[in-house]
């Protein structure tokens, strides 16, 4: 697992560090979650795998591409077709880094998730698409699961794939939930010969823009930022979907975003990481939340906040 955390970093990276402008050391551990020294690491391996790394006067760092050269690109079909085929082999190849390397450089797909380059999760993927087109119910080997705080079988009739192939949206007969469960914990999968029983309870619910799935026992933060320019292009480089949510103030180089998440926490990464650049409006319970996660930040007492009061630094 932590190897698998490690090599998402590192794709991240090279997600972040293709496309322009250059970016500090700084900003690339607050988005990533990790210290300067780790990003440091994880240069050098990029370097190792042939990226031409360039770093600036103003020590900034970008990999340079043939960025123009749109003929030769993937579109996002074709992309979407490789990350199909990876997904039924995922072998070990001698070519993998070198395709890798084509796929990040020339398409826009966003792999959140280290899903095509693990044989194991390949299978487990493959294993529940085919439950899915069979209308079969699995059983989740040795899920670790985050809110219970353990490991055990889960009985499900799977759903759907989040988009990044990330979570399965399935419904749990033992707690008559629809839910999602990360794909990196469940250990194994066994597709057993009973069909669906409870097709007419399922659901799907569409994650966030930041890709995170709904939490039956929270309900959504509404989060309002204004973003500087730096701030909007990092965001919109990191969590594209979220592009739709941004609209630019009327006669001002400042950026605006409105949007739900069921998980802050990665509003909260990328606040930390750039806290000049980026200003907290609302709403008074994601203020609430932030507070209790930055020790160096204000926030108004209830009884004064009104919409549009500004969440500052103290």
């Amino acid at each position: 697992m932590l190897n698998q955390v490690k090599i998402l970093r590192v794709l991240q990276l090279i997600s972040l560090l293709k496309k322009p402008p250059a970016k500090t050391i700084k900003s690339l551990a607050g988005i990533l979650n990790n210290t300067e020294r780790t990003v440091y690491r994880y240069l050098d391996l990029i370097k190792e795998l042939g990226f031409d790394l360039h770093k600036d006067q103003a020590n900034r760092y970008i990999i340079i591409g043939d960025f123009e050269n749109e003929a030769n690109s993937f579109t996002p079909d074709e992309a979407n077709l490789l990350k199909e085929l990876l997904l039924s082999s995922a072998n070990k190849s001698k070519l993998k880094d070198s395709l890798l390397k084509k796929i990040y450089l020339q398409s826009e797909l966003a792999i959140q998730g280290n899903n095509l380059l693990n044989a194991h999760l390949g299978k487990i993927i493959d294993s529940l698409s085919q439950a899915i087109n069979s209308h079969k119910q699995v059983v989740l080997k040795g899920y670790h699961s985050v809110s219970s705080s353990n490991i055990s079988d889960r009985l499900v009739e799977p759903i759907k794939f989040t988009e990044n192939y990330s979570y399965i949206c399935a419904y749990e007969p033992d707690s008559n939930e629809n839910k999602f469960f990360k794909i990196e914990r469940i250990m194994d999968i066994e597709v057993l010969e009973n069909k669906f029983e409870f097709q007419d309870k399922h659901q799907y619910a569409t994650p966030d823009a930041f890709g995170f799935p709904p939490n039956n026992h929270q309900e959504p933060y509404d989060v309002e930022l204004r973003l500087r320019l730096r701030a909007y292009i990092l965001l919109k480089e990191e969590y594209p979907a979220v592009g739709s949510f941004i609209k630019q103030e009327l006669g001002k180089d400042t950026y605006i975003l409105k949007v739900k998440v069921n998980d802050p926490k990665p509003v909260l990464r990328f606040i930390m990481g750039l806290l000049d650049e980026v200003e907290v409006i609302g709403s008074f319970e994601f203020q609430e939340y932030l507070l209790g996660h930055i020790g160096r930040l204000f926030i108004m007492h209830p009884d004064d906040y009104s919409p549009g009061d500004t969440f500052k630094r103290d």
